[in-house]
């Protein structure tokens, strides 16, 4: 590629990050200052606390997105890429796996991506409601239609996500580029009216506001945390995009528009403090209200998408990592594998979001229930990248502690002063964070359990050989794949068939698919074939947590080995388990019924996995746990 083609490229992929990557924390804007100023905060309305402030919000930025996040968390890569999910896989496989640090370091990252179910549902409903808010300044007849107009527009976005992402963001970029010209110009044309409002540059403002104001200072750090929202995307993102691109796109656009914006309303408060009703709709006058409404619901609706589409991915990955049971996953784009669907997800999203547009109804309300999602997420974060640079990239504790120590302190901080809002709304994520957290580990903790118990039982392969060349069974033609977890044992499926069919097939193939903790496992090393004698063959198949889960696809790869397969010839055997909770077991007998309904209403494995449905025959088994 020429240096011209690579500028092209660089350029277009900035302008895509700029409106899959910043919509969440591109629309910040439209509530932070209203909700630092609300009446529940009690800050009183003059020129050193406004200053304060928007002197809080820039170095907030500065700090928390542009050092921790834009400098730091993104060297941090999986395979390429990013997010919770992957952050914790890599920090996971940086120890030793007899590391004591193993099962604490889950349960951070699980709480991480627990919260961040939270962040997706707050996120679409805060920012289409404060974008359909503008209309009670305009109107203030219509309030009253802000809520069910907000319901409506949520519904056909997530209505339309069947069509995949690709298909209904392409002109994303564009109307966030438009965007954050919008938020410059504005932020320019009322510096101009009060430029005192450029002191605020200087931390000195910050610090004499916190020193000053003390316990109202630290309220308001609950509401000056909805400036940062969003910057968890810059991470999760990543392998979409690339480093460069949301670099490039961070300090050369969306950077110096958010600031410009926010000294823009700090500007604009200094001169006219009764614009603290909504300043964002104030900033231009009356006639740019409607034009504004308009494409700041395109603006907020994109930021929903981010969102959305992130949830996908995490589940996607969960599922992969073995935390959440098997679920369909449609795949919309033949070009990109990270671009999935998930109906389920999707509509229990919404159900969710709606539910909480409606239950709080207003942007102020749900700003006091967003904050704790979004500092609990980058409390985990720091968290992990800590153990990632320690042990994975094996620098010393020092330099370990010093590059996450500063920002672990500013984290819990922030999370601190959200949890002052748990009872205005900051137990709605945590609610979920703490649901989502118990089925993830629920789950975890099941699978091992009957992985334990079908071990406890086990035949091993040579052993079993040897019985049956003692009392040989009919053998009949074609080929039998028997599913079978990790383990040397001879799986459930076989045994059944041999008990009920009294028959063994001519060539016998056992399957394991083995979760990796990286993104993409090449198709050169997708698979591993181990002989094991009188026509038997162990075939393990590798998948990262992005890889589609599809075995003939796997099993046309070993022809390369010199083990062909005819799928017409070809029966794939799989032990459908019934799971029965016993007050024995090793979870409190509720989780084992939550465990039990999940295993029965997980996703069927064959079609997980894309097996023929005509060449399966399952084997039904009851285990107790």
């Amino acid at each position: 590629m020429t240096q011209e083609n690579r500028k092209v490229n660089l350029a277009m992929l900035t302008i895509a990050a700029i409106g899959v990557v910043y919509g969440d924390i591109g629309t910040s804007p439209l509530y932070t200052m209203k909700a630092v100023f609300s009446k529940e905060y009690g800050l009183p309305l003059n020129e050193m606390t406004l200053l304060g402030v928007v002197s809080l919000i820039f170095w907030g930025l500065v700090v928390v997105v542009s050092l921790k996040y834009v400098t730091l968390v993104l060297r941090a890569d999986n395979g390429g890429e990013g997010g919770v999910m992957a952050l914790l896989s890599l920090a996971s496989n940086s120890v030793k796996k007899k590391s004591d640090w193993q099962y604490p370091l889950i349960l951070i990252g699980l709480f991480g991506a627990s919260l961040f179910y939270g962040d997706g549902i707050i996120t679409p409903a805060i920012s289409v409601l404060s974008a359909v808010e503008g209309l009670e300044i305009a109107a203030p007849a219509l309030k009253h239609y802000v809520v069910p107009l907000t319901v409506i527009i949520l519904v056909t976005l997530y209505a339309v996500q069947r069509k995949g992402s690709a298909q209904i963001g392409k002109w994303f970029g564009p109307i966030m580029l438009l965007w954050f010209m919008t938020l410059a110009i504005m932020g320019i044309v009322n510096i101009i009216q009060a430029p005192v409002i450029l002191a605020a540059l200087n931390p000195i403002y910050a610090v004499r506001f916190i020193v000053e104001s003390r316990w109202l200072a630290f309220v308001a750090l609950g509401a000056v945390v909805l400036a940062l929202t969003g910057a968890e995307a810059l991470y999760a993102d990543m392998g979409h995009f690339g480093k460069r691109p949301i670099r490039v796109a961070w300090f050369l656009i969306v950077f110096p528009a958010l600031i410009l914006n926010y000294f823009g309303q700090g500007a604009l408060l200094l001169s006219n403090p009764e614009a603290i009703s909504n300043p964002f709709y104030q900033m231009l006058g009356s006639w740019s209200i409607y034009p504004l409404v308009v494409l700041s619901t395109m603006a907020t609706v994109i930021a929903s998408q981010s969102t959305i589409s992130g949830t996908f991915s995490v589940t996607q990955q969960a599922i992969s990592l073995g935390v959440l049971p098997r679920m369909r996953v449609i795949y919309t784009s033949e070009h990109e594998i990270g671009q999935v669907y998930l109906p389920l997800v999707n509509w229990l999203q919404l159900t969710a979001v709606v539910i909480a547009v409606i239950g709080f109804g207003s942007s102020d309300s749900l700003a006091a229930a967003y904050g704790i999602a979004v500092t609990g997420t980058m409390l985990t974060t720091t968290v992990l990248t800590f153990f990632v640079i320690y042990y994975g990239w094996n620098y010393n504790l020092i330099v370990g502690l010093l590059a996450t120590g500063f920002f672990l302190v500013i984290d819990v901080v922030l999370f601190s002063a959200n949890t002052l809002k748990i009872v205005q709304g900051g137990w709605l994520p945590l609610l979920l964070g703490i649901v989502m957290l118990t089925i993830m580990l629920t789950w975890r903790t099941g699978r091992k359990i009957l992985f334990d118990n079908l071990q406890a039982n086990a035949i091993l392969v040579n052993e079993f050989q040897k019985s049956l060349l003692a009392h040989p069974p009919p053998i009949v033609e074609g080929t039998a794949i028997f599913f079978r977890s990790e383990s040397e044992g001879i799986p459930h499926a076989m045994l059944h068939n041999l008990s009920h069919n009294k028959v063994l097939h001519e060539r016998v193939v056992f399957l394991t698919a083995i979760n990796v903790g990286v993104p993409m496992v090449p198709l050169e090393e997708r698979v591993n074939i181990t002989t094991l004698g009188h026509n038997w063959y162990q075939i393990n198949v590798y998948y990262g947590f992005k890889d589609e889960r599809d075995i003939p696809q796997a099993l046309s790869l070993c022809n390369a080995c010199g083990l062909t397969f005819n799928m017409m010839e070809t029966s794939f055997f799989i032990a459908r388990q019934n799971v029965i909770p016993t007050i024995r077991g090793g979870m409190a007998l509720w989780r084992e019924g939550v465990f039990a309904a999940m295993h029965r209403n997980a996703r069927d494995a064959a079609d997980y996995y894309h097996v023929p449905s005509n060449r399966v025959i399952e084997l039904g088994t009851q285990i107790e746990i």
